[in-house]
């Protein structure tokens, strides 16, 4: 703004002049004068800025602090998701604070114009609007309002702003001429200290404009859904017109008041040559409704696309000492440090599982369904979601428990999560060399002493009567493939006597599965610790990344309120197991996937996963995962009392119960939310286990009739077998190539087993007179 066309003349941009400092004195004797107070009283604070000496004028002035500190002002914070859109506010005020080459040039000239259309010429007190309020307060009976210039106006909120008890409260908004004398005193060190540019913007980023929004950018956004960059000369008399009465003139609520006001400044605008009166005629035909397109502004998780994510992310933070020493401080931070939190959750995974958890099980169900979604070798958390809404209305089925992560950051106690613990003493099982091919026999019921038992300690010390776990899937003679997939309760009690508890135990631990001390007994293995879909998800995703465990991680990166980073939250990884070791537990959880009780639930890409149910079918699992996704689906029953009760007998997402399993409650969960997202995974096989690391592993024989023997050599070796090369036999087929093999393809071997092929001789004798045909086989050429 160059000319008087542009914006009101301005003074110098520098520290305050001489020349404004006298007019400071001059001004405060004469409005001392006219209040009846000492000229001398009321001049000494500032004489001294006129080069005055202080000791002869600073004696009576002592509680009158020579300068105001300008605080950070608060800004909400911002989380978004991992492809950079906005999830959830979280903040005290609604305000962003912008710097005033970001706020539209007509905002400028209005809110000037409006509200101290001298402010680039006079200095901290605006002498005539001062004497015109005060001539009117006497008329009006002694009040102590209007004439306050943009400065004192930016101190009196800064002091409300920075107020911390009801008494400083109180004396930032009381209407006295001591007030009055106080932000004076602090305007006039903001204007020695500071450019008129810097106290306008500070001024325009401080104001409340109404509805919640505090500053210009938040009004503008909310307002009219633009940035105050962007706002036009309509928009920002509407918006200049708040900061006198915010709610009185509250366009929304009060259109009318806020158009009449609207009007108002632009007047004053055409009266100051801003515009002209012929242009402010025409922007005032223009009703306020239609120029407002008001956007909500949402604060905090419940509004939140994903709030139980959100919830987790706010509770992540709060431990973390980047944000301040305490929760107190690390909250204060969250609500008004401006923050930019980048998250792990992508909106299309959070979709899919909130469409399949809200399918499966209803708000107001005996039942609780959660899921969570987990990115293997990153620990990245992509959605997670509950049955049960975020919110106080009990009836509605809300709550503000977590169920879906860890009680740490959740506050619920999580349920038992069964067979899924299975993983545990299989993976060790296979980590000690015991073959997969090895057979239990596995009775339907059995009787375990407890010193069969070996703890880190020796054996497991119990109560004596040992233990006598049972089946609900039959009796028979099991190897690892089977029993597994079959999920045999005596098979796997069997095979930790041959594990031990301590390696199994460990190896959960170091997966972020806790065991309490109290539950490490026997039949730990069955689940009957309390865990959470993201504990589950997190730990079968260290299969998935062929043994490397990674930690839940929710955030990547917090940036500050200018965009600089604040801290960078890299992955926190760490092979707990061999890669061959987890290689052979996903060769055999596939096959519950392939054949096994997940068959109904597969995709379209290659899948894994475990099924499990607790005691009484209270709570029922499945944890399943491709090379790039680990899911974790739950359903536990739970009554209006909190109290957890069986699912069996009951109504759950409109479909009765008559006996609850993993892959007939959670599957189907699990099974729709994979199915969605499944085409934004690539199509990426298990490594198949090696054979010379890990005993008895069962691989299908592949076809390679047809190949030449190198070929088939090469085929064979890369499934994991040892090719054996069995000479010639008659066949039609092409001579020199494979006529066959033994086993045939599609049998199962173990990986180290041998695979012999046999080349064709390419002829076939004759048979009864020449007549018969020639047969392929194995017979010896």
């Amino acid at each position: 703004m160059s000319s008087p066309s542009q914006r009101p003349p301005k003074a110098p941009r520098g520290r305050l002049g001489t020349g404004r400092v006298a007019s400071h004195v001059a001004v405060m004797a004469a409005v001392a004068v006219v209040m009846g107070v000492l000229t001398a009283c009321l001049a000494i604070p500032f004489a001294g800025l006129a080069g005055v000496a202080a000791k002869d004028v600073s004696e009576g002035m002592v509680n009158l602090p020579e300068s105001l500190e300008a605080k950070d002002l608060s800004q909400k914070t911002r989380i978004y998701d991992v492809n950079g859109n906005l999830i959830a506010s979280l903040y005290d005020q609604n305000r962003i604070n912008v710097p005033l080459g970001s706020i539209s040039r007509p905002m400028v000239k209005a809110i000037v114009a409006i509200e101290d259309y001298r402010f680039y010429d006079h200095g901290a007190l605006d002498l005539k609007g001062t004497l015109r309020a005060f001539i009117t307060n006497q008329a009006n009976g002694g009040a102590v309002q209007g004439g306050s210039s943009i400065t004192q106006q930016m101190v009196k909120q800064t002091l409300l702003y920075q107020a911390e008890t009801d008494e400083e409260k109180a004396a930032a908004t009381e209407e006295t001429y001591a007030r009055k004398i106080r932000e004076l005193r602090y305007a006039i060190a903001f204007e020695k200290n500071h450019t008129k540019d810097w106290i306008l913007e500070r001024y325009l980023n401080i104001a409340y404009f109404g509805d919640g929004a505090f500053g210009v950018q938040a009004a503008a956004v909310h307002f009219f859904s633009k940035n105050a960059n962007d706002l036009n000369l309509l928009e920002a008399a509407t918006l200049a017109g708040l900061v006198k009465n915010p709610v009185g003139y509250d366009p929304i609520d009060n259109p009318e008041r806020a158009e009449s006001r609207r009007n108002v400044v632009l007047d004053r605008l055409a009266q100051l040559g801003v515009l002209s009166e012929k242009k402010a005629d025409r922007l005032k035909g223009t009703p306020i409704k239609k120029t407002l397109k008001v956007k909500a502004s949402p604060n905090g998780c419940q509004q939140s696309s994903a709030p139980f994510f959100c919830d987790y992310v706010v509770n992540w933070l709060l431990k973390d000492p980047v944000l301040g020493d305490t929760v107190k401080e690390r909250r204060r931070t969250l609500n008004n440090g401006g923050l930019q939190i980048h998250t792990t959750i992508d909106l299309d995974m959070q979709k899919a599982a909130d469409q399949a958890v809200s399918d499966g099980v209803n708000p107001t169900d005996q039942a609780i369904g959660g899921l969570a979604m987990v990115e293997p070798g990153s620990g990245d958390v992509r959605a997670l979601s509950q049955s049960r809404p975020m919110g106080k209305d009990k009836a509605a089925g809300q709550t503000y428990l977590n169920y879906t992560v860890p009680k740490a950051y959740g506050d619920a106690n999580g349920f038992q999560a069964g067979s899924t613990f299975k993983a545990f003493v299989l993976a060790s099982a296979i980590n000690q060399g015991i073959p997969l091919s090895t057979t239990i026999s596995a009775p339907q019921t059995i009787h375990l002493d407890d010193d069969e038992f070996e703890t880190c300690d020796g054996p497991y010390a119990g109560d004596g009567k040992g233990w006598d776990p049972e089946n609900s899937t039959g009796a028979g003679t099991y190897n690892l493939y089977t029993g597994t997939q079959e999920s045999v309760n005596t098979f796997f009690a069997q095979l930790e006597t041959q594990t031990g508890m301590c390696e199994p135990l460990e190896l959960a631990d170091a997966m972020g599965v806790d065991v309490p001390v109290a539950q490490q007994v026997p039949s730990w293995i069955l689940g009957v610790s309390d865990a959470d879909p993201l504990t589950m998800a997190q730990a079968y995703a260290t299969f998935a990344a062929r043994g490397l465990h990674c930690d839940p991680r929710p955030v990547t990166e917090v940036l500050d309120s200018s965009g600089n980073t604040l801290k960078d939250f890299a992955p926190t990884c760490e092979q707990v197991m061999p890669g061959a070791t987890a290689d052979a537990v996903n060769d055999i959880l596939r096959g519950v996937m392939e054949g096994g009780f997940g068959a109904p639930l597969a995709i379209d890409k290659p899948s894994a996963g475990k099924t499990g149910t607790t005691n009484s079918n209270m709570a029922v699992w499945f944890v399943g995962y491709t090379p790039e996704l680990a899911t974790a689906s739950m359903v536990a029953g739970a009554n209006e009392f909190g109290e957890w009760v069986t699912l069996n007998g009951q109504t759950v997402g409109d479909s009765y119960i008559s006996s609850a399993f993993g892959s007939t409650v959670a599957g189907p969960i699990w099974g729709q939310a994979m199915a969605a997202v499944s085409s934004k995974l690539d199509y990426v096989d298990f490594t198949t286990p090696p054979g010379d690391e890990i005993a008895g592993v069962l691989t299908t024989v592949p076809d390679v009739t047809g190949m030449s023997p190198e070929e088939a050599t090469q085929t064979i070796t890369s499934a994991g077998f040892t090719a054996a090369d069995g000479g010639q036999v008659n066949s039609e087929a092409t001579a020199g190539s494979v006529a066959s093999s033994s086993p045939d393809a599609g049998a199962q071997l173990s990986s180290g087993d041998t695979v012999t092929f046999y080349t064709s001789t390419g002829y076939v004798p004759p048979s009864n007179g020449g007549k018969g045909k020639g047969r392929g086989g194995k017979g010896r050429g």
